[in-house]
């Protein structure tokens, strides 16, 4: 594990050179567990220009901090920024690059008020964006593997839900999703990813609906949309199924997106352009008459955030390279009538892709 993590700090100190600068202050909590395995509520590190690290958290973790790593310096303070920058190899007035869109007004000011305190008040502040994400997103065996079991709760909770009759008519979409998060937590989910979604009927055509009171009610088509995390990482799963007879409409929706979205995850393979591969699920959705009704990307990486690099659609400068793992998740969102969303997280591996979550996208009618 530390040889891994001392990897991941070098390939970032490479990077923030190429960025204009000696080292790094990582303020984004994701990024301080993907460089140190250090997972608390508060902290900052800072990563120097041979991919050394300091990290400085708080009392609340001084017996915590003692497990970790044992090549990543530590400092108890609760000023975080002041409590790495005090380790600081080099020049004070060096360039320094942040993490701008995490590093918070009061962090900021902090980080001020520290170059202050040590004369380098003129330090130029290299401000950069996505740079540890950009190494954060070839993921390594074991990170696929941690993945790969977040699907595995998600399959199991799935068919819990299913073979249980808990998605029927009469129950709300909250007591679905209420359900199926506690079936995920059961089936070894260390929480969600995000937010549980349930669309049912017409609510289905949003395609980030929040649960509320509304019964499921026979006809209706049900969107569910999910995700576990597994020592950090998440999975992302949708399945859509039918509570008796749908609109004729509806199920020939269903069937384009089941199309599409088969498509897609064969489609997977190293070295497509992700433009391409939003394009092989589109042109199906298209060509059957519903182009206009599919307004989201197809899909989206998948790591320790549910959603990060690469971005798969039309606008994505992006190439699949082994490592990356994605979610294939086209839709048809009908106004006042309904929606379908199919989605599954592949692995891009081999030279091809491998489908993570494994439960059937065949329409169930329950």
């Amino acid at each position: 594990m530390n040889n891994r993590l001392a990897a991941r700090r070098r390939a970032v100190a490479s990077a923030t050179a190429d960025a204009g600068a000696g080292a790094l202050l990582v303020t984004d909590a994701r990024n301080i567990a993907y460089l140190t395995g250090f997972r608390g509520s508060g902290g900052a590190v800072l990563v120097q220009d041979d991919g050394d690290a300091v990290l400085c958290t708080d009392s609340r973790y001084e017996l915590q901090v003692v497990e970790q790593p044992p090549d990543v310096g530590h400092v108890i303070s609760r000023d975080y920024v002041a409590g790495v920058l005090a380790r600081r190899r080099g020049p004070a007035d060096a360039p320094l690059a942040v993490e701008a869109d995490h590093l918070t007004l009061s962090a900021s000011t902090a980080l001020r008020r520290a170059l202050v305190a040590a004369g380098a008040a003129d330090a130029p502040i290299v401000e950069t964006s996505g740079l540890v994400e950009q190494v954060r997103r070839a993921k390594d065996p074991v990170e696929i593997g941690l993945i790969e079991r977040a699907c595995r709760v998600v399959d199991e909770a799935w068919n819990h839900l299913v073979a249980h009759g808990l998605v029927a008519g009469g129950r709300s979409e909250r007591e679905v999703a209420a359900d199926l998060e506690h079936a995920m937590r059961r089936a070894g989910s260390d929480g969600v990813a995000f937010e549980t979604i349930v669309a049912s009927g017409p609510n289905g055509a949003h395609p980030h609906h929040v649960p509320g009171d509304r019964l499921l009610a026979a006809g209706d088509l049900v969107v569910v949309d999910f995700g576990a995390t597994v020592s950090g990482y998440a999975s992302d799963c949708t399945r859509t199924v039918a509570l008796g007879g749908a609109a004729d409409r509806l199920l020939d929706a269903y069937e384009v997106v089941r199309r599409a979205q088969l498509a897609g995850v064969s489609a997977v393979r190293t070295g497509l352009s992700c433009s391409e591969l939003d394009s092989v699920s589109r042109d199906i959705i298209s060509d059957a008459g519903f182009g206009e009704f599919f307004g989201h990307s197809l899909g989206h990486g998948v790591g320790l955030d549910v959603h990060e690099a690469p971005a798969v659609s039309s606008r994505s400068a992006s190439t699949l390279s082994d490592g990356d793992v994605i979610t294939i998740e086209p839709g048809i969102y009908l106004p006042g009538l309904g929606g379908i969303r199919i989605e599954d997280t592949v692995a891009v591996t081999g030279g091809g892709g491998r489908s993570l979550t494994t439960t059937s996208t065949a329409l169930s009618v329950l």
